[in-house]
């Protein structure tokens, strides 16, 4: 995989200003300019999709601080455009970048039912809740199109399993039969991620994610559906974001979430200089200082990888923040838990799933 050059700059309906190259490139391209023309670079960047042929679906995860062991990721790369996104280290795997090429270069789960289904089916497998976005967003901008979403819960529908889900869009209402199926099973929960309510900051902070009052909007229709909904208040950024804790718990709590959670921001790898860049454009006055707050909250680094800190931080502003949190869920009546997963109503795929048929 060949990495894209991109002078450092603000493209239309993207997050990250640069496409460093990945951690794992032993050799590295840098633009040079030798006084010869040079093109001119346009003002936005195409998105290009590609098929991810994996052998499997179902990934399983073991860290501690993680409340599921089974995710399917229907897409590499997000859309979106989160540039504090988490998950942007993953694309250096491809030989790709974190930056750019994280949100303009996807790649999507082909023929995934076919091959979730003969999963499920493999004698000995175990039914635990599969969560969906775990990593990237399930219901990204080319979800409308592609699908591939819509087969996993198809498949996951059809087998009475288990399932999860966390977004930023307001597109998961368009499978809203499906998930109504599987509710009057008690065999799903939906959590809708919110970090702020300022659509300018959303605007700058998650270019392609859906508006703040569509979300809101989304938990309505999900809980009125039976549906049960919570929210996720994340990535929470100190002296950015931190303030409108509260404002998001309760504008949720109208809206019909039952649960809520909260992780403060995290800034793996590369993530920590594509957030800097994106301070210093965007909040050139505050940067510093909302730099020293991370710092604080994770020992006196940029990061701490820590399993039972990573996702709350530690110290004076962590707790301040865990405390606030509290009280707001407790006020809120927002300290409810999804039901039992349902496990026991599991239908592993006939024969047709298990030998996967030549189609005779």
């Amino acid at each position: 995989m060949s990495q894209r050059i991109f002078d450092r700059r603000v493209f239309k309906g993207r997050g990250a200003l640069t496409n460093p190259a990945g951690r794992f490139e032993s050799t590295g391209i840098e633009a040079v300019d030798d006084g010869w023309y040079v093109e001119e670079q346009p003002d936005t960047i195409a998105t290009s999709v590609e098929p991810d042929r994996a052998r499997a679906v179902i990934t399983t995860n073991d860290s501690p601080d993680i409340p599921f062991d089974y995710s399917i990721n229907p897409y590499r790369g997000c859309e979106h455009g989160c540039v504090y996104c988490y998950a942007r280290p993953s694309h250096a795997y491809m030989g790709l970048s974190a930056g750019l090429d994280f949100e303009t270069r996807l790649f999507y789960k082909s023929d995934v039912a076919r091959v979730l289904e003969a999963e499920l089916a493999r004698p000995g497998y175990v039914c635990k809740p599969i969560m969906l976005g775990a990593n990237t967003d399930p219901y990204q901008p080319v979800e409308r199109r592609l699908r591939v979403t819509r087969a996993v819960l198809e498949v996951l529908a059809k087998c009475r399993h288990p399932v999860a889900i966390i977004t930023k869009s307001s597109s998961v209402l368009r499978d809203l039969d499906l998930l109504q199926d599987l509710a009057r099973d008690s065999l799903v929960h939906v959590t809708v991620s919110i970090t702020s309510l300022d659509a300018q900051m959303k605007r700058t902070l998650e270019p392609r994610a859906a508006s703040p009052q569509a979300r809101l909007r989304a938990l309505e229709l999900l809980s009125q559906a039976d549906v049960p909904v919570g929210v996720m208040v994340a990535p929470v950024i100190p002296a950015l974001t931190d303030h409108e804790l509260e404002n998001i718990l309760e504008a949720a709590a109208a809206a019909g979430a039952r649960w809520a959670g909260y992780v403060m921001l995290r800034l793996p790898y590369e993530v920590k200089d594509l957030f800097r860049d994106w301070l210093q454009e965007h909040h050139p006055q505050r940067a510093a200082h909302v730099m020293s707050l991370i710092r604080d909250v994770r020992g006196g680094r940029d990061y701490d990888s820590q399993f039972g800190t990573r996702m709350r931080g530690t110290g004076p502003v962590a707790q301040l923040i865990r405390n606030r949190f509290k009280v707001a869920v407790r006020r809120l009546g927002l300290d409810s838990r999804p039901a039992g997963s349902g496990a026991h109503l599991f239908r592993p795929p006939g024969p047709a799933g298990a030998q996967m048929t030549l189609g005779f």
